[in-house]
C-alpha cells in the first residue's frame, strides 16, 4: 500500500516563476503577466499585537521534528477528517488536527447551530457594531463545535460585476464599506477565540472558469482557470483594500483563490503573496489554499503559501502536492529549513494569538459528511468506526441577533405613506418568496435551489437553518393579533387565484420576490454559480406588474442576492414601497414583520446601486472563453469604476444610488466643520528584516521519516509526511524528473536580512502597510436633526472628491449609524487618514496624497451630499 504520492509539481512550478501560463493559443493574445517576487517573508517576532503569540509558537515550532512541521501545513486529504478540512496532527505533543471549516455566516455541514445573515444583508445595516456581534456570535459557536479555523469573513469577491455569484458572501463593491465590515467581523470572530480566514484572495470576482475540471464538465474546453488581469493601481486602490483592513484587524489566516490573477495562479503567485501581503502589509498569520487551488508543490511554498487544504491535489486522489513532497524537498535541499519553519509558526502563532492554547483544545465534535452519531472518523476511507457526532446545540440566544440584524439591515427603498402597517384590514401576500420550500428549508443540498422564501444563497458558504421563519409565518402572527383578515397565494403562476384576491377592496398586496446565485459547482436553472441576468426569479417582475396593475396599495419586499432590474414597475403609482430584505437568514419573516409594522424604523443603505440598466454597472462576468482552450482573460479595464464609481463617471443616473434608504422620519444636514491635526510628514520605510530564523534541527537521516507502522494504522486516501522507502531520496519521491535543479530562482530560498517595503511596516509596527498611512489628517463634525415625529436612526456619510482626472466623482470614507429622538441633534464625527485621502503611485510604489484639490463631503447617500468643504 503506497504511502506517499509524487505529484508532477516541478513543471507547474516552471509557471509559477516566470509569473504566467504560456501565451501560445489560439488567438495569439498578448497576455497579462505577474512579476516574481523572492523571497516569501518570514515573521516577524516585533510585529505590534503578535508580540506573545509569536513567542508561543516559537517554544511550540521548536520542539517539532521537521515531519511533524509538514503535518501542520499539509491537510489529510478530502473526508479524511471531521471537518472540511483537516490539518495533521503532533501526537507526540497531544496537538489534535486543526478543524477547518466553512462558512461566512454559519457553521456549514453542522446540526444545532445558527443561519446568520450573509454578510452582504450586514454591511447594510451601516453599523460597526451589529457587524461585530455578528462576527463574535459565529465564533462563539465555531468554538463550541470544535471549530479551530471559519473560512470567511469574504472581501473577493468585492462584487466587481452585479451578477457575481458569491457577492452575497462579501460585504459591497466599495472596499471602504467592505474592509470595516471585514475589519470588525475579524475582531468579533477572533475575539470568540477562533481564527477567522479572510477570502478570497485575490480578483476572484465570478464562478465562470474558476476551476479546470468544473468548467470542462460543462462543455468548456478551457486547460487553465481563468486569470483575472488587474493593473498595479486597481489593485491597490480597489481589491486589496478591504484586505489590508482585514490584516489591520489582526486576521490569523488567508485563503488564496482558484482563479489566477495577471496569469499566475493566485495560491502561488509570488507578487500578491510575497510582495503585497506578506511585504508591503505586512501580513503576519499564514496562506491557505481554496479547496484544490493549489497547483504546485515546492514552488508554491517559496510563492508564499503555508497550508495546503484539503491536501490532496484532487479530492480523494491521495496525492499530495505537499506532505511527502516537502519533506523530500528539505532534505534534499531544494526548500530551505527555514521556510518551511516559518509556515509552522505562522500557523501556530494565528493560533496563540486568539487565546488558545495546546492543553485546553475542544474536541471537534460534529462529523461534515452525515449526522448520525455513530460512522467512520475517516469517511473517505470507511474507518475508524466510533461516535463521531455529539448533537451539541452552539445556537445560545443567538436567533434574536440575527433577527436583530434582518431588520436593521433592510433597506427601504420606497414608501409613499404605505408603511408603516397599522393593522391593516386585509392583507394580501402574494409570491413563492413569501412560504416555505416543501422540502424543508434544508431540503435543497448546499440550498442549491430556488424554492420557498430565499434566507441564503447556494453553495459551501452557507449553513443548515435550526429552522426558518418565513415571512407569511410572521405575518399570519402579526394578523392574528391585530384581527386582520390575511390570505396567502404562495405560487407566482396561479395568475388567475392571484387576480381574484388582489383585486378585492380594501386590499393591501404583499408581494414577496427573490434572485438568487451562488457558488459555480451548483447549476440552478442554468445559473452556473453566476447570475445569467439581473431579473427578478419566477418571473417576479411579471408577478409585480400583474398585482401592481389590480391593486393601488402593492407593497413589494425583495431577497436577493443583489441588485436586480427595477426599471418596469418601481416608478407605478400602485407600488407604494419597496423594501430589499438581502439575505437574512433564519429569522426571515420575524426581521420583515419588524420593519413592516414599524417595531423597526428602518435606517439600513443599500451596499450597491439600482441601475436602470445591466450596461450601466461598468463590468461584468465573461460566459465564453475568450483564449482559445488556454485560461480565459478577463481584463479589469475598468480599473477603479464598478459600481456607484462607474454610474457617476458616466453621469447616468442610478434608480435607487449606492447609500440610499429611507426612514419613517425625516432629517435634516447642517454644521460642516473641518479640522486639520498636525500630522508629521510621510516617510517611506527604510531599513532590513532580521535574517530568516530557524526553530529546532531535523534529522538528515531517511530512515526516521519512513511510515511508522508500529505506531498506528495506515489510513487510505490519508496524507502522511513520510516516505515509503529508504533506499534513496530518488526513490523516495518517486518522481520521474527528480533530480531537477534550476525551476527555482537562487533569490527564493535566500535567507538573508531583506530590504523593508516603503510601503509597509517596520518589524515593530502594526501590521497594515506603512504606519503613518493611518495618521489622522482631518476631524469632520457635521449635525444632523431629527426633523420628523418619530424616533429614528440616521446614516451620515462621507464622501470624498480626491480631485485627479482618472479619480471617481466621490469614494465612501466614513460612516456612522446614530439613533435620534424627535425634534432632537447629534453631531457625526468621522476621522480622515493619510490613507483615505491618498492614491497608490505606481511609479514611486507608493501612496502619495496628491496635490489635486480634495473635498469632502457628507449626506445619506452617494448622490445626496447636501454639505461641502474643501480641504485645505
Amino acid at each position: 500500500m503506497v504511502v506517499m504520492r509524487s505529484a508532477p509539481w516541478v513543471t507547474v512550478a516552471l509557471l509559477a516563476v516566470t509569473g504566467g501560463v504560456a501565451a501560445d493559443r489560439a488567438d495569439k493574445r498578448d497576455l497579462a503577466h505577474s512579476e516574481p517576487h523572492y523571497p516569501s517573508p518570514w515573521m516577524s517576532g516585533a510585529t505590534q499585537g503578535w508580540e506573545e503569540a509569536y513567542a508561543k509558537a516559537r517554544d511550540f515550532v521548536s520542539q517539532l521534528t521537521l515531519a511533524e512541521k509538514i503535518n501542520l501545513t499539509t491537510g489529510v486529504g478530502w473526508e479524511g477528517g471531521p471537518c472540511v478540512g483537516n490539518t495533521g496532527s503532533v501526537p507526540r505533543l497531544g496537538f489534535r488536527s486543526l478543524c477547518t471549516q466553512d462558512s461566512p455566516l454559519g457553521i456549514r455541514f453542522a446540526d444545532y447551530v445558527s443561519a446568520f445573515s450573509s454578510g452582504q444583508t450586514v454591511a447594510a445595516s451601516f453599523d460597526r457594531s451589529l457587524m461585530y456581534q455578528r462576527g463574535k456570535a459565529m465564533g462563539e459557536e465555531n468554538k463550541v463545535k470544535g471549530v479551530d479555523v471559519l473560512l470567511g469573513p469574504v472581501a473577493g469577491p468585492i462584487g466587481r460585476a452585479p451578477v457575481g455569484g458569491r457577492n452575497w458572501e462579501g460585504f459591497s463593491p466599495d472596499p471602504y464599506l467592505t474592509g470595516v465590515a471585514i475589519g470588525e467581523t475579524v475582531k468579533g470572530i477572533q475575539d470568540a477565540g477562533v481564527i477567522a480566514c479572510a477570502k478570497h484572495f485575490i480578483g476572484n470576482e465570478q464562478e465562470h472558469f474558476r476551476q479546470i475540471g468544473e468548467s470542462q464538465d460543462r462543455g468548456y474546453n478551457i486547460s487553465e482557470a481563468i486569470s483575472s488581469n488587474i493593473d498595479d493601481k486597481t489593485m491597490h486602490e480597489l481589491y486589496l483594500w478591504p484586505f489590508v483592513d482585514a490584516v489591520r484587524a489582526g486576521v490569523g489566516s488567508i485563503m488564496c483563490s482558484y482563479n489566477q490573477v495577471n496569469n499566475s495562479y493566485a495560491c502561488q503567485n509570488s507578487k500578491m503573496l510575497n510582495d503585497l501581503l506578506k511585504g508591503e502589509v505586512g501580513f503576519q498569520g499564514f496562506v491557505m489554499s481554496d479547496w484544490q487551488a493549489q497547483k504546485s508543490g515546492v514552488s508554491s511554498a517559496v510563492a508564499g503559501l503555508d497550508m495546503t487544504m484539503p491536501g490532496d491535489t484532487v479530492f480523494n486522489s491521495g496525492f499530495s502536492f505537499w506532505g511527502a513532497n516537502l519533506t523530500v524537498a528539505v532534505l534534499n535541499g531544494t526548500l530551505p529549513q527555514y521556510r518551511v519553519d516559518d509556515m509552522a509558526m505562522r500557523i501556530m502563532a494565528a493560533y496563540f494569538k486568539v487565546g488558545r492554547t495546546v492543553e485546553n483544545q475542544i474536541p471537534t465534535n460534529f462529523d461534515s459528511w452525515t449526522h448520525d452519531t455513530y460512522g467512520p472518523l475517516h469517511f473517505a476511507a470507511n474507518e475508524g468506526h466510533q461516535q463521531i457526532n455529539w448533537h451539541v446545540d452552539a445556537q445560545a440566544d443567538h436567533g434574536d441577533l440575527i433577527r436583530e440584524i434582518g431588520a436593521k439591515s433592510t433597506v427601504l427603498l420606497k414608501n409613499k405613506g404605505a408603511l408603516p402597517l397599522k393593522k391593516p384590514k386585509f392583507l394580501a401576500v402574494i409570491g413563492e418568496d413569501a412560504g416555505p420550500n416543501p422540502l424543508g428549508p434544508n431540503g435543497c443540498d448546499n440550498r442549491g435551489c430556488d424554492s420557498g422564501t430565499l434566507a441564503m444563497g447556494w453553495g459551501s458558504g452557507t449553513a443548515d437553518f435550526p429552522y426558518l421563519v418565513t415571512p407569511i409565518d410572521a405575518l399570519q402572527f402579526q394578523a392574528l393579533e391585530d384581527h386582520t383578515r390575511i390570505e396567502a397565494v404562495l405560487n407566482n403562476s396561479a395568475s388567475d387565484t392571484i387576480q381574484k384576491l388582489v383585486s378585492q377592496e380594501g386590499a393591501t398586496a404583499l408581494v414577496f420576490v427573490n434572485a438568487d446565485s451562488g457558488e459555480g459547482f451548483i447549476d440552478v436553472d442554468g445559473n452556473e454559480g453566476d447570475r445569467k441576468n439581473l431579473t427578478l426569479w419566477g418571473n417576479g417582475d411579471e408577478l409585480i406588474k400583474n398585482v401592481s396593475s389590480l391593486c393601488n396599495q402593492t407593497i413589494v419586499v425583495i431577497h436577493s442576492v443583489g441588485p436586480t432590474l427595477l426599471t418596469d414597475w418601481y416608478d407605478s403609482p400602485n407600488v407604494t414601497a419597496i423594501l430589499w430584505a438581502g439575505l437574512p437568514g433564519q429569522e426571515s419573516g420575524r426581521s420583515i414583520v419588524d420593519v413592516l409594522y414599524g417595531r423597526v424604523n428602518p435606517a439600513a443603505r443599500t451596499p450597491f446601486t439600482w441601475a436602470a440598466k445591466r450596461e450601466d454597472y461598468g463590468a461584468d462576468v465573461l460566459y465564453e472563453p475568450n483564449n482559445g482552450n488556454g485560461a480565459p482573460q478577463q481584463d479589469f479595464t475598468e480599473g477603479v469604476f464598478i459600481d456607484y464609481r462607474a454610474l457617476d463617471r458616466a453621469n447616468i443616473d442610478p434608480i435607487f444610488e449606492f447609500g440610499f434608504g429611507l426612514s419613517y422620519t425625516t432629517f435634516k444636514y447642517s454644521n460642516l466643520k473641518v479640522e486639520k491635526s498636525n500630522a508629521g510628514e510621510y516617510k517611506p520605510t527604510t531599513g532590513k528584516t532580521a535574517e530568516a530564523p530557524t526553530f529546532g534541527n531535523y534529522s538528515t537521516d531517511l530512515e526516521d521519516y519512513l511510515f511508522p507502522n508500529s505506531s498506528f494504522p495506515h489510513i487510505w486516501q490519508y496524507i502522511y509526511p513520510y516516505v515509503n522507502t529508504s533506499s534513496s531520496l530518488k526513490d523516495a519521491s518517486e518522481d520521474p524528473d527528480y533530480g531537477q535543479t534550476t525551476f527555482l530562482p537562487q533569490e527564493a530560498v535566500d535567507s538573508a536580512a531583506q530590504n523593508l517595503n516603503p510601503a509597509g511596516p517596520g518589524p515593530k509596527d502594526q501590521s497594515g502597510g506603512n504606519p503613518q498611512l493611518w495618521d489622522v489628517l482631518y476631524t469632520v463634525t457635521a449635525t444632523i436633526k431629527n426633523t420628523g415625529d418619530l424616533v429614528g436612526e440616521e446614516v451620515p456619510q462621507l464622501y470624498v472628491s480626491l480631485g485627479g482626472k482618472d479619480d471617481p466623482k466621490v469614494v465612501l470614507r466614513g460612516f456612522d449609524r446614530i439613533r435620534i429622538d424627535p425634534g432632537c441633534t447629534a453631531t457625526f464625527r468621522a476621522s480622515l487618514t493619510r490613507r483615505d485621502l491618498s492614491n497608490w503611485d505606481v511609479e514611486s510604489q507608493n501612496w502619495v496624497v496628491t496635490s489635486s484639490p480634495k473635498t469632502v463631503y457628507v449626506g445619506p447617500s452617494s448622490r445626496k451630499l447636501p454639505l461641502s468643504a474643501p480641504l485645505s
